[in-house]
């Protein structure tokens, strides 16, 4: 059995989620598919100020319908790798 690594299934991961999200892109002209290209923003931003350090990092994520489908699809060809 072959050793699977998180490496791999990151990638994996990521290139199901471009995939989707490209898809979902070339398809937002047709309004009969919108329920599946409407995206949702996804926020984090934390941030502190130690007196000798400050940071702020803000992370977003956008998901739609389509990158989540990328994303299981993914993971199927992942498991059976």
């Amino acid at each position: 059995m072959k050793k699977k690594n998180v490496g791999t299934l990151l990638l994996f991961l990521i290139l199901g989620w471009l995939a989707g999200s490209w898809i979902a892109r070339l398809l937002q002209p047709v309004k009969a598919l919108s329920f599946l290209t409407k995206s949702t923003l996804i926020k984090w931003s934390p941030q502190a100020d130690l007196d000798i350090i400050s940071y702020d990092i803000t992370i977003r994520l956008k998901l739609c319908l389509l990158s989540l489908v990328g994303i299981i699809i993914a993971v199927w060809l992942y498991r059976r790798k």
